[in-house]
């Protein structure tokens, strides 16, 4: 039976002593918010299932140094928004960290493969599905809640022995240390995306002026969305954004002539937005452009195969070596971005160098950090 935790010092009395791993994982809603509501944390610990109420006073500064323990290896699964949940309620990031579902993709496995999915594959394990949807926020949470929150941590161990010893077998144990400390790193920096603009298909039609101005409105989007806690959606929407971009309002009445039209425009935030269209970035000149030349897709394509070549041998699932906006990243500035750095790069730069280097009308586009991985 799992442990309901409501107590600090409860809590702190169950970790006093923390064995080598612990099992982690959180519930928490994100639909109203920007930044995600930490409403349960489920601890393995031992053969004990702890379900921690993050919601008690107190309860998130007691939780804070196992999560930071050096000595207590975190194991969790598809970790990210975990990570930064706990960051924004226990101001802390888990660390040091092994995630089944990286770890089950650089086993080749499956890229993106799911907690349930992984534990009925890996393990003949039958999970239930029930309570996907349930409002963690509630007090007291059900018996069926109970039993699906302490599901998510009880078969992380074994499933923690099963992909290490693979990882082991196929000397990539380095490989997974190195995207999970990446995935930390991101946690605990948590910064805006730099160039948001990018994601959006409806800008590859735009000419360079109007895909600056999209970048000044979703840059200012994020900023209020953060600031207010907010979804960015309920900022500013992505149809209203581009619109906004592509025809830009002649002056400030027909601007909120256009909000006023739209349902879910930030009527009350005209000022700021007109401001926004009108005030030039200090980078935008460096912003990447959405790519739509014909040479640049076919520079793309070349890449883009090579990785599938390379993932093939390497016997990785598709996406997981690069993605296609970490290549795109690396065909504008011939920069190794850096979640292409490390064993990612020694396993591509052999293959992607003589590519980029027709497509850049150049020789090389950097230093080699070192052979290709085998």
């Amino acid at each position: 039976m799992p442990i309901w935790i409501s107590n600090p010092v409860e809590l702190s009395a169950q970790i006093a002593s923390p064995p080598a791993r612990i099992a982690l994982d959180t519930e928490f809603l994100r639909e109203r918010t920007y930044w995600p509501q930490l409403a349960l944390v489920q601890i393995a610990i031992g053969d004990a299932i702890l379900l921690v109420d993050p919601l008690v006073s107190g309860m998130t500064a007691a939780l804070a140094p196992l999560l930071v323990d050096p000595a207590v290896l975190k194991v969790m699964h598809s970790a990210s928004e975990d990570l930064v949940a706990l960051k924004y309620a226990c101001g802390v990031v888990p660390t040091p960290l092994f995630d089944t579902q990286t770890a089950a993709a650089l086993a080749g496995i499956g890229a993106g493969v799911g907690y349930q999915r992984l534990v009925q594959d890996t393990l003949e394990v039958a999970l239930h599905k029930g309570e996907t949807r349930s409002d963690w926020l509630r007090r007291p949470l059900s018996p069926a809640q109970l039993d699906y929150a302490a599901d998510d941590v009880r078969h992380l161990f074994a499933l923690h022995d099963r992909l290490d010893a693979r990882l082991v077998e196929l000397g990539r144990r380095d490989w997974l240390s190195e995207d999970c400390a990446r995935m930390v790193s991101n946690a605990q920096r948590d910064e805006l995306e730099r160039w948001p603009h990018l994601s959006m298909r409806a800008a590859q039609f735009f000419d360079a002026p109007a895909q600056h101005r999209l970048l000044r409105l979703l840059r200012w989007r994020d900023l209020q969305a953060r600031d207010s806690d907010r979804p960015r959606s309920w900022i500013l929407d992505n149809d209203l954004a581009t619109m906004l971009a592509r025809t830009p309002p002649i002056d400030r009445t027909s601007l909120q002539t256009q909000l006023d039209a739209h349902p879910k425009a930030p009527r009350k935030l005209g000022d700021a937005v007109w401001q926004t269209l009108n005030t030039p970035l200090a980078d935008e000149a460096d912003a990447p452009p959405v790519r739509i030349d014909e040479r640049d897709k076919q520079a793309m394509r070349r890449l883009q195969e090579a990785v599938a070549t390379r993932s093939a041998e390497l016997g990785l699932p598709d996406g997981v070596l690069a993605s296609r906006r970490w290549l795109e990243s690396l065909l504008d500035s011939g920069e190794w971005p850096q979640a292409l750095l490390g064993w990612r790069r020694n396993a591509l730069e052999a293959h992607l160098k003589p590519l980029l280097a027709a497509a850049d009308g150049v020789t090389s586009t950097s230093e080699s950090p070192g052979a290709a991985a085998d």
